[in-house]
């Protein structure tokens, strides 16, 4: 290995650290949300399962990972332990925004959802689902992500529960509060959104898809808390312009016809720079404008309704910028569910569906949290082409850190594996257990077969 090879190897050892040591000071914090000592450390040892390589992070595998004998620890930390899972997520929101503070910051607000089996689930319904594209049974969140040119984490979300279910009792029994009512999916943004101002982790700009955007009752919200926001609308909403309320598509075909109006502009991806054609439109009103997108290839276009709080400064570069920082938000349901077991959980009440969330926003903070600072040391790497024909350096150099390569470093620095024991002791009690499920299972399925028709 060469002295290089061994430089790197060492750096990334001390972020796997680094890694360790964040998790305990978020741990650490989290103590305040528990009366009790022992799902205190129960949630610390859930926590590091979702940080772990169990390719599911579930009940069993959880309490596998662990250490413990059975999975009742577990459930019991997500069902029946008193601790208040609402001030563990705000400790989460600060931990996050404490450590990703920069120049520029931005709520993204999106959902996301879980496809689940049956009916017994608080929130499930048929409806359509983003993470399958179509209409499907499952339950959807409503989330907030903090997005800074830095990084980006999970900072809030509430569970939608359809109005049907809201006055069902048998779904009351799924732990549904009895405060709880029924809230829209951008109403639920805004109490997620109120949450941060109380706490002063609000940041000064808002994002969001058409969901939220077409919400005049979010964008009321906003506006009275002196919160900017980027909000996606579809080309039929309209604004005012003198002399007329134009839809947003009328007002490109009026306003955005000469070449001159539009701006390339890039912003940094994921995947390197993104560029398209930008162009933006004043209303009657002082601080709201018409800001629409345009693809260079296929000249789609795309329309935000933006506000601009009165004293901030704003120009096209600016809300530019605000609006390409929606979308990490889906990055962090990616890595949410491919990396922590966002949609892993198989619980099915109320309160273990937001407790099992928090947890996975604690475990994706700690890692994004370190992958922001990593950027500040990290090497430099090859600048990228500026032409197609361009040949390969021959040195690329290294990109930073990313959120799942900390997580795999983090195992590699803190793994310790349980003893052989703790493993066969395991298998004997999945297949005792699965044996007894079995049973009940066919004895069900006789019963309903002798029932009369």
């Amino acid at each position: 290995m060469t002295q290089d090879n061994l430089g790197t190897a060492a750096a990334a050892i001390v972020e796997g650290r680094l890694a360790g040591a964040n998790l305990a000071e978020l741990h650490r914090r989290l103590g305040a949300c528990f009366g009790r000592v022992e799902p205190f450390r129960q949630a610390g040892k859930y926590i590091t399962a979702l940080m772990s390589d169990l390719p599911r992070k579930n009940g069993w595998t959880i309490a596998e990972h662990a250490g413990d004998a059975t999975p009742d620890r577990t459930q019991r930390l997500l069902n029946q332990a008193v601790w208040d899972h609402d001030k563990a997520m705000a400790m989460v929101r600060g931990f996050v925004t404490e450590h990703l503070a920069g120049d520029l910051a931005v709520a993204a607000l999106d959902e996301t959802g879980q496809e689940k089996h049956g009916s017994a689930t608080a929130g499930v319904k048929r409806q359509y689902m983003g993470c399958a594209g179509r209409v499907a049974n499952g339950v959807n969140t409503v989330h907030c992500s903090y997005a800074t040119p830095q990084g980006h984490a999970l900072i809030g979300a509430r569970l939608y529960l359809p109005a049907e279910q809201i006055t069902d009792e048998a779904r009351r029994e799924l732990g549904v509060p009895d405060d709880v009512v029924f809230r829209t999916k951008p109403q639920l943004a805004i109490d997620i959104t109120a949450d941060a101002i109380t706490d002063h982790t609000m940041p000064p700009w808002c994002a969001g898809d058409e969901v939220y955007g077409r919400s005049g009752e979010l964008r009321e919200h906003l506006e009275e808390h002196g919160i900017g926001y980027v909000l996606r609308v579809g080309c039929a909403f309209r604004v005012d312009l003198t002399p007329a309320r134009l839809r947003a598509d009328a007002v490109v075909a009026a306003h955005l016809k000469q070449k001159r109006r539009w701006q390339t502009c890039s912003v940094p991806g994921s995947k390197g720079e993104r560029s398209y054609a930008w162009a933006w439109v004043a209303t009657t009103s002082p601080r709201h404008y018409l800001l629409v997108r345009r693809h260079h290839g296929t000249g789609e276009l795309a329309y935000h309704y933006c506000f601009v709080p009165p004293g901030r400064p704003v120009t096209l570069m600016t809300l530019v910028r605000v609006a390409c920082l929606r979308w990490p938000v889906e990055e962090d349901f990616e890595f949410g569910k491919d990396y922590f077991g966002l949609d892993h959980s198989q619980v099915r009440r109320y309160t273990a569906l937001l407790r099992h969330t928090v947890l996975v926003m604690a475990a994706l903070a700690v890692c994004a949290v370190t992958a922001a600072a990593a950027k500040t040391r990290a090497p430099t790497q090859a600048p990228m082409p500026t032409r197609p024909d361009q040949q390969p350096p021959a040195d690329p150099g290294l990109i930073p850190l990313t959120v799942a390569e900390i997580k795999r470093l983090f195992n590699l620095v803190t793994r310790r594996l349980q003893p052989i024991g703790h493993h066969l002791e395991w298998t004997y009690w999945r297949q005792r257990h699965q044996a007894r499920a079995k049973w009940f299972h066919h004895r069900a399925r006789l019963r309903r077969q002798a029932e009369p028709p």
